[in-house]
């Protein structure tokens, strides 16, 4: 049966371990009476008894007794075999020569469980040193080497490095006597222990606890005359120091169980002190807020319910206001409440964490509330993610944290400050309506983009000197303007502070790595001496000539791959004496803070006056020297973040290319009517409608709570309605992929409603989320095309009333998904038959007036009114004229030439045969879509079997024209295409980008 107290596997090593040390010699090893005196002459006087050795016996039942083990005795039966007793006197019921000492019993109720643990040890100590006497330097080992001990924590409160007192302890334990020969190490406990032990008894009994703690063994040391006095001496350890530390240590907990060192120091543990580190500098400077902040301090200064709740969304700052408030209180710039307080963080993880047993987690937290209540109100908790708290460490039958801590917060003896997101106050906090009123909520918005370049502006110098590169002003105007605008699922001003970090990161990264230019002649030279190598047993004059070269070219980049990394190396360590100089001006600038705090006018004015005065001097001169070195030459490295840098993240964030971001908007704008009618041919009307739209939103005159433009295209198939909207989608964001299309003829259903926002909790396919909202959560910035309109269901139209009115719908998770930086395009065929039907006899505007009424008649008959009243702009589609045709028919032929490439073929056309395969794809009921099946059937098909015959091969031009066929038979003449490899043309032809060709 294991010891009461001490864990399986500790006693299982333990047992193990001392088995061993205490086993009886086998037959024919007994000792020899000359022998055992010896031994009992060597070890006289040596702090055991005088009559007889005391002996630390671990009982260890077996079925032919219990084994005294001392020198060979024969096994005898103890009572219980849960004790370590001393021995000294004689058992009258053993052997002759058995001696057993019930003067002083060692049992493990009495300690606590590290105390124990901490004495179980000592006897292995002893043995590892090959000592029969265990004396208080093992025990001083043993208390030395627990990790996250008492001890260690002690000492440390009492200014004692424990790595120095370990080994001062482990040299004192080497030079003691050691048995040579036998395994009896560690089997006798020394006078000087029992003594120590006795006086941690008293000392137990002083503090009025119920068990002797690892702190009533460290007091003890004190009057060790053996060891602990000189240690202590040695360390200028005296008694009022170790008795502080122990009070500091313990608090006012008394040792009631045999866990209390978990309990000590409950704050230290398990919270971080904000003040600490606001007094230390550590925390980033916190700008703005200060209506917050203000709120704050007056809902910690009433009387009852003093608990503030930080509200907001994620990244907004929530614990930034409390490191503000935190600043403030050692700046001395708070009301008379909270002067002098310190705000504490606490960690519910690290609370929580290891509490594997029942009354763990509520022993903890108890712990952590005694310290804040006997503090008389000095401490403040601050719990970030509160809604941690409902249900935390709540096991069958026990509390959570959230009843633990309602007593207290009501009362007013625990003044709290929580911060959670409101989705999270919402779904946790509010369903305990007796926690929710005993806090008082603070909402924390988002702030404007002016006010986050305040904050980055703020946060720079904190920034530079983490990773020791310049960030440019335009770079942190950049991160707040960039993030605002393309970066929609996170909320200032954490997005903006995350790009500056990241693009400072990068270009560190960029400053420590190798250079790309060095890197580059790195690997060449290595290319060129593998090469020379292969070439050096060659005898033929080609190798020689070819060697003779290599050595040359060899010599010569060696020469240059030496200048830059002397360049390199000395750009480096000019910016790394910049870093070191900025670390030191913010380590001076810290000690002038404290200085001014401590009223030390002294020590501030000659930190500020001189010290400060000579670092940025050194400062000022080191980066001149670094511009002028960069500006002489070409640089290598790169030390200023700049906005072309967060640019790049963006780009890498979102997928929005750089080039597009660094590109002046005015320009990008103004360009945008002639971009698109590179791809779409004719619909002026429609192409400027689109460009009208465009321009307004990004000139500002739009709402931005809504989509950037919404158009309804109509008419006739095949005139270019989808193409436009793929031309904006690649002109906008440079990519095709930008445009999320659907087919709504596949939402003729009611319950198609459920396929673009997600179906409800309970339905099959909540966990997939909406088609339509996930796309746009993944890419908000997009061109939305809604192809056929008309066929949607009534139901899915209420979903666009949203859409375009508001810009955010909300999915079935209830995650708001923001419209407001998509283009919103729709499509329909409503009223083709008046477009096709078009009277060409007046003017060109008048006809077009005219046809857009007739549709828009047709299509207010068709959509509701309040639908038709949100979309920006009605674009009407005219059918394509043959001219039109012709031109669709060459940039039809340019794809192919793109397609060709790869092939290395080129293709030429004549006029006749670009107006012969238009004539053959003019169709005003079918648009352009025929001109691709023309093309397909009469040139894809020809140039493939030209291809496989072999007739086409690398770098051949392939000249198509017409040729009219022969009459014959009475029949009309034809006309049809002619292949074949260009030698000199016989007519006018142009490439399929329209350049003519020289007539022959």
């Amino acid at each position: 049966m294991a010891l009461p107290g001490v864990l399986r596997s500790d006693m299982a090593s333990l047992s193990s371990s001392l088995t061993s040390v205490h086993r009886p010699p086998s037959s024919g090893s007994t000792p020899s009476t000359s022998s055992r005196m010896s031994l009992s002459n060597k070890y006289s006087g040596r702090g055991v008894c005088s009559s007889q050795r005391a002996r630390l016996v671990l009982s260890n039942k077996r079925k032919d007794g219990v084994f005294d083990s001392y020198l060979g005795l024969r096994p005898s039966r103890l009572k219980s075999s849960r004790q370590l007793k001393l021995c000294g006197q004689r058992d009258k019921k053993s052997v002759p020569g058995t001696v057993r000492c019930d003067a002083a019993k060692i049992t493990q109720p009495d300690f606590t469980e590290m105390a124990w643990q901490a004495i179980v040890a000592s006897p292995e100590v002893a043995k590892e040193n090959k000592q029969q006497i265990v004396e208080t330097e093992h025990l001083m080992k043993a208390l030395l080497e627990q990790r996250n001990g008492l001890a260690r924590r002690i000492f440390a409160k009492a200014g004692v490095d424990n790595t120095s007192l370990l080994q001062a302890t482990e040299k004192f334990v080497q030079r003691q006597p050691k048995v040579i020969g036998g395994d009896t190490g560690g089997s006798m406990l020394g006078r000087d222990l029992e003594a120590l032990i006795e006086r941690a008894r008293v000392i137990k009994k002083d503090y009025g606890d119920s068990f002797i703690s690892v702190e009533h063994l460290v007091l003890a040391f004190v009057q060790d005359k053996r060891f602990g006095q000189q240690l202590f001496k040695d360390f200028q350890i005296g008694q009022k120091a170790l008795n502080a530390a122990t009070q500091a240590v313990r608090g006012n907990q008394k040792v009631i169980d045999q866990d209390p060192e978990g309990k000590y120091e409950a704050l230290e543990k398990y919270g971080k002190d904000l003040t600490e580190m606001a007094r230390q500098g550590k925390l980033d400077p916190v700008i703005g807020r200060d209506d917050e902040i203000r709120r704050c301090i007056q809902i910690l200064s009433r009387r009852t319910k003093n608990n503030p709740c930080l509200m907001g969304e994620p990244g907004v700052g929530k614990t930034a206001i409390s490191e503000g408030l935190a600043q403030r209180i050692v700046q001395g710039d708070v009301p008379e409440a909270l002067m002098n307080r310190r705000l504490i963080s606490l960690d519910m993880g690290a609370l929580i964490a290891g509490a594997k047993y029942r009354g763990d987690f509520e022993d903890r937290l108890k712990a952590v509330l005694k310290e804040v209540k006997d503090s008389d109100g000095q401490l403040i908790l601050f719990i970030d993610e509160i809604h941690t708290v409902v249900g935390a460490g709540a096991t069958n039958g026990a509390m959570d944290a959230g009843n633990l801590l309602k007593p207290m917060l009501g009362r007013g003896e625990l003044r709290c400050i929580g911060a959670t997101t409101i989705d999270e106050y919402r779904k946790y906090i509010e369903k305990d309506p007796a926690l929710e009123r005993r806090f008082q909520q603070v909402y924390v918005d988002q702030p404007s983009v002016e006010d986050t370049i305040s904050i980055l502006r703020g946060l720079r110098e904190r920034y530079e000197l983490h990773h020791g590169v310049r960030i440019s002003d335009s770079a942190l105007v950049a991160a707040a303007v960039l993030s605002d605008r393309y970066i929609s699922d996170r909320f200032l001003p954490d997005k903006a502070i995350d790009l500056v970090d990241e693009a400072a990161a990068k270009l560190k990264m960029e400053i420590t790595s190798k250079p790309t230019a060095l890197d580059e002649i790195d690997r060449a030279v290595l290319k060129f001496e593998m090469e020379r190598l292969s070439l050096t047993h060659e005898t033929d004059k080609a190798a020689k000539d070819r060697r003779s070269k290599l050595e040359a070219e060899l010599e010569a980049l060696k020469q240059k791959q030496k200048e830059l990394t002397e360049q390199w190396e000395h750009e480096k360590s000019i910016m790394t004496r910049i870093q070191s100089i900025k670390e030191e001006v913010d380590r001076v600038s810290i000690e002038i803070q404290q200085a001014e705090r401590d009223y030390d006018l002294n020590r501030a004015a000659e930190l500020k006056y001189g010290s400060l005065m000579v670092l940025q001097k050194q400062l000022d001169a080191a980066e001149k020297a670094l511009d002028e070195y960069q500006n002489s030459g070409k640089p290598l490295l790169r030390e200023e973040v700049t906005n072309n840098d967060i640019a790049e993240i963006v780009s890498k964030w979102t997928g929005i290319p750089v080039s597009k971001l660094q590109q002046s908007e005015r320009e990008k704008l103004l360009n945008l009517d002639v971009e698109l009618h590179k791809r779409v041919v004719g619909q002026d009307p429609a192409v400027r409608a689109v460009a009208d739209a465009i321009q307004r939103s990004r000139a500002g005159l739009a709402d931005l709570n809504k989509p950037i433009a919404s158009f309804m295209f109509m008419g006739p198939t095949g005139v270019g309605k989808t193409e436009l909207a793929k031309a904006l989608a690649e002109h906008l964001f440079n990519t095709d992929e930008a445009l999320v299309r659907f087919d709504m003829s596949e939402y003729m259903e009611k319950h198609a409603v459920s396929r673009l926002i997600g179906a409800p909790p309970g339905y099959v396919g909540y966990e997939e989320g909406g088609q339509l909202t996930e796309r746009i959560r993944r890419r908000p910035y997009s061109v939305v095309l809604f192809d056929e309109i008309e066929k949607a269901h009534t139901d899915v139209f209420n979903i666009f009333l949203q859409i375009l009115d508001d810009g955010r719908v909300t999915d079935s998770k209830g995650r708001t998904v923001r419209f407001n930086n998509t283009i919103i395009i729709m499509t329909s065929n409503i009223g083709s038959q008046y477009i096709l039907n078009i009277d060409t006899n007046g003017s060109a505007e008048s006809t077009y007036e005219a046809i857009k009424n007739r549709v828009l008649e047709v299509a207010r008959a068709t959509f509701r009114p309040e639908f038709m009243n949100r979309i920006d702009e009605y674009i009407v589609f005219q059918p394509l004229s043959r001219e039109q045709i012709n031109m669709i028919v060459k940039l039809q032929l340019q794809r192919l030439q793109e397609r060709l490439k790869d092939k290395k073929i080129t293709i030429k056309v004549s006029d006749s045969a670009v107006q012969f395969l238009g004539s053959l794809g003019y169709d005003p009921s079918y648009g352009a879509r025929p001109v691709k099946r023309v093309i397909q059937h009469n040139v894809e098909n020809e140039l493939a079997k030209g291809i496989l015959r072999g007739e086409y091969k690398e770098d051949d031009t392939v000249f198509i024209d017409t040729k009219v066929s022969a009459v014959a038979g009475g029949q009309l003449p034809q006309q049809k295409l002619v292949f074949k490899r260009l030698s000199e043309p016989e007519s006018t032809t142009q490439d399929v980008d329209g350049v003519a060709l020289a007539q022959s």
